[in-house]
């Protein structure tokens, strides 16, 4: 599968026009989910996740969505992160079922909700810094696991020039004090959008608050 990130007029019908134009090279829609309005601008941007048949070339997603007026493609990759869209629903039924394990089930479905490659929980309220939970792909921290604690508020994070990092894009949250959070990865990007930095927070302040009835 593919991740199409776009930008395109919002306006009734311009989603419309871009499946149809997928559709005519031969591209299968999983799931669309519209990231953020832009109302100064009268856009929005679009994640779409799409198959391909055997033989089609993945250029012609970018070319079909390019075809389109008033649409551009700012992000286009493999799309390996397991699931679908819409995983913010998902995430909070499973926190629901098992509050005591709320704040690992973030953890585990992170990279499914933000698209994202890999998530992990860095822990410093015990003094030392550790990695008390990763997913896979999570790369080595080595002496860089405490390089954004404290973290007061859910933000993007600059990636520092360490092998493991240097071409990740990263968004974190503080969970219970500003020495525990959450770390979410994308390698090569795209960038995290306010709207993603903004959800993320939401979520790691709800996984907290579930946590808290068991």
């Amino acid at each position: 599968m593919f991740l199409l990130r776009l930008i395109l007029p919002d306006r009734p019908g311009s989603l419309g026009t871009v499946a149809t134009a997928l559709g005519g090279v031969s591209a299968d829609i999983h799931a669309i989910e519209i990231v953020e309005h832009r109302r100064e601008n009268g856009t929005a941007v679009d994640d779409v996740v799409v198959d391909l048949p055997n033989g089609v070339l993945p250029d012609r997603l970018v070319s079909a969505c390019n075809s389109v007026p008033g649409v551009e493609v700012i992000w286009f990759s493999r799309y390996g992160a397991g699931g679908g869209l819409h995983m913010d629903l998902e995430a909070v039924e499973q926190m629901t079922s098992a509050p005591a394990d709320a704040v690992d089930i973030l953890v585990e479905q992170g990279p499914s909700v933000l698209h994202a490659d890999w998530a992990a929980l860095l822990d410093g309220t015990g003094g030392e810094v550790k990695v008390a939970l990763e997913t896979s792909a999570t790369p080595e921290f080595g002496d860089l696991v405490d390089h954004w604690l404290p973290l007061d508020k859910a933000s993007t994070l600059q990636a520092p020039a360490h092998k493991g990092l240097a071409e990740s894009v990263l968004v974190a949250a503080p969970l219970e004090s500003n020495r525990r959070i959450i770390v979410v990865g994308r390698r090569g990007g795209p960038e995290f959008l306010a709207s993603e930095v903004a959800r993320l927070s939401y979520l790691a302040n709800l996984a907290v608050t579930i946590r808290a009835t068991a």
